[in-house]
């Protein structure tokens, strides 16, 4: 029988594989800022509006206007500020978010758009740009976390896969994407004279799979197994030192000090109580902001929760028909979960380090097609942002009355995403080797973040 020799694991030890991790980097990173002066690391969370919403049912109404629809407005926690009825308990919190109405953009094919938003650059021949989760978790991402930098709660892919891509910084950078499990919620029994009883909550999990070492194979089994990789892995590099080779080390790397670690207990929601469970929805959009705050408070850097259809599935944002009860409807699971995550966040002292953006590809046509919907529309819409580094209370810029043109203070895509990343406080110019050779800024060359939004 052939003996492979017990190699020295430099590489893998060095990434604690082959224990328990034990780093309880929190904790300690805490510590070590008490009375230093240093600012703590900064979050981000994304919610991902997938279809694009349309401004003018959510954050830039025109009641009154034909336009404007059967949409009607309502007063906000900010005087003078009136946002879109079917978002009340996000009313409440508008003095923590800066709104901005004036998103001026060219791209409206979903598949192109989806690309520019999330990657912050417009398709372009040979290069592959990263998705922002990429570039901002690699920045932001303490040097010794046992959890991904970049996690993706019920993405939906399908319009552009390229937008949840890490590009050119490499497989290490890819997102640990996680999908919801458990039923959708059961019609509530009724007993013999017709009366309604409370129906239970579903039961809304996220598992990541193949997290758990099997039964049938030891601590020490998996370990030899471990070294024997390390051994064939170090060995192919050593002949092959190019990126994929190193990236692949890594990317196992990272996956089994992520088994290893109390960090995959955040996964856990059972371990909230049912009224914070509650209160963020019983829905997996709700749940996925809880799974959130969860992930941010155990140090990942960058997690984006995907609202991409109501619980009944449909068209979702993606509103061509039936746009005023598709809204409604999305809103009715959009409002409690990024209410509570707000309120969550802010209770717990980590709103003013973590950012919320919430944004889709682009937004809706002014004009009610005669499908009662609203077609694609990249000219005029709107993005809220809330949070770390930015200046709430705010409505930044406007559309003229009627929604078909940015009437003040137009926000490019570049100037979006230069806004995002000096909110984390890093510098925009900040680059990264690209696939071509070419280095690539966070936020394209020139780009200028709207000052009026930061703090």
């Amino acid at each position: 029988m052939l003996k492979f020799p017990r190699r020295k694991l430099h590489l893998l030890s060095g990434l604690s594989l082959l224990g328990a991790s034990s780093s309880g980097w929190l904790p300690q990173l805490a510590a070590s800022i008490a009375g230093t002066g240093r600012k703590p690391p900064r979050s981000c969370i994304l919610l991902w509006m997938s279809g694009g919403p349309s401004q003018l049912d959510t954050f830039d109404p025109k009641e009154g206007h034909k336009n404007g629809g059967p949409t009607k407005s309502i007063e906000t926690r900010v005087p003078g500020v009136r946002i879109a009825e079917s978002l009340p308990k996000i009313a409440g919190m508008t003095d923590q978010l800066a709104i901005v109405r004036s998103m001026a953009t060219k791209e409206g094919d979903h598949s192109r758009a989806t690309y520019n938003l999330r990657t912050g650059y417009t398709p372009a021949g040979p290069l592959q740009y990263p998705a922002m989760g990429a570039f901002l978790g690699k920045e932001l991402q303490p040097k010794d976390s046992d959890l991904p930098a970049w996690i993706s709660i019920n993405p939906f892919q399908a319009l552009n896969p390229a937008a949840w891509s890490p590009g050119f910084l490499g497989p290490s950078w890819s997102p640990l994407v996680v999908a919801s499990e458990g039923p959708p919620p059961a019609p509530a029994p009724t007993d013999s004279q017709g009366t309604t009883a409370s129906a239970s909550p579903p039961d809304i999990r996220f598992e990541v799979r193949n997290l758990r070492r099997p039964e049938t194979v030891s601590s020490e089994q998996a370990q030899r197994r471990l070294e024997l990789l390390s051994g064939f892995e170090q060995d192919f590099v050593a002949s092959r030192p190019d990126l994929p080779g190193k990236s692949h080390i890594d990317s196992y790397g990272r996956a089994v000090r992520m088994m290893n670690s109390t960090g995959i207990d955040a996964f856990a929601l059972d371990q909230e109580t049912a009224a914070v469970r509650d209160t963020y929805g019983r829905t997996a959009f709700g749940q996925g902001c809880l799974l959130a705050r969860r992930l941010v408070e155990r140090g990942v850097p960058f997690v984006e929760v995907s609202l991409s259809s109501d619980e009944r599935g449909g068209l979702g944002w993606d509103t061509h028909a039936e746009n005023f009860e598709g809204v409604k409807s999305l809103c009715g699971v959009l409002d409690p979960a990024w209410a509570a995550l707000l309120n969550d966040l802010k209770q717990r002292g980590l709103l003013e380090t973590t950012l919320v953006v919430w944004m889709g590809e682009f937004g809706r046509t002014p004009q009610i097609n005669d499908n009662a919907g609203r077609d694609h529309w990249p000219a005029s819409w709107s993005v809220v942002l809330g949070g770390a580094g930015i200046r709430g209370g705010q409505v930044y810029g406007a559309t003229e009355a009627d929604g078909v043109a940015v009437a003040d203070k137009p926000l490019k895509v570049t100037g979006l995403m230069a806004t995002i990343v000096r909110a984390l406080a890093l510098d925009p110019e900040t680059s990264n080797p690209s696939n071509i050779g070419r280095p690539i800024p966070l936020a394209d060359h020139g780009a200028e973040a709207a000052g009026e939004l930061l703090l």
